[in-house]
């Protein structure tokens, strides 16, 4: 699949097959994409978790109150080190939420690529989910994502972009 296709083609799949788990070779693939992605300086401030184990899906499942989330077989988590990411010297910003953008970026495509659904989600209780990961105080869980195959009855929605005239400027 050529990259346009492949950005064009992929969907937010809000419907899973819950018995039906991402083969492992297919899961280590779609993880190293997230690996390859660019990060300001190199310095790769993330951290990828995934989450497959009945018990900790249970308990991470809360997290996002809808129904297709919690039929996933797995479910992964991109966290992030505020200390590990660059910092621009000049005022301060810190690169962590563009680092961990792109990232996360290459992995839901790596997931569609190998036919894999996702659906990026921000709106989760990032305090419930700080607790269960154990994670450090410069650490922070940025997104997450269920992993499975769409379900046939999975819910769509068409594809909405503002035309490229709208979005571009040629100077």
């Amino acid at each position: 699949m050529i990259m346009h296709e492949l950005v064009a083609s992929r969907k937010s799949v809000r419907g899973y097959v819950p018995d039906l788990p991402v083969p492992h070779d297919t899961l280590e693939r779609i993880l190293d994409a997230g690996r390859l992605a660019p990060s300001a300086k190199n310095l790769q401030p993330w951290k990828f978790v995934l989450v497959s184990s009945p018990g900790m899906l249970s308990k991470i499942r809360t997290c996002y109150a809808r129904d297709w989330f919690r039929q996933a077989p797995h479910v992964l988590i991109v966290t992030g080190d505020r200390e590990a990411a660059w910092v621009r010297p000049s005022d301060g910003w810190n690169s962590l939420e563009t680092d961990l953008a792109i990232a996360m970026d290459h992995l839901v495509l790596a997931a569609h690529a190998e036919g894999v659904g996702t659906c990026w989600i921000s709106a989760f209780d990032p305090i419930m989910l700080r607790e269960a990961l154990g994670l450090k105080p410069t650490e922070e869980v940025f997104a997450i994502t269920p992993l499975g195959f769409a379900s046939p009855n999975a819910e769509t929605r068409p594809k909405t972009r503002k035309p490229i005239e709208e979005v571009t400027a040629f100077l």
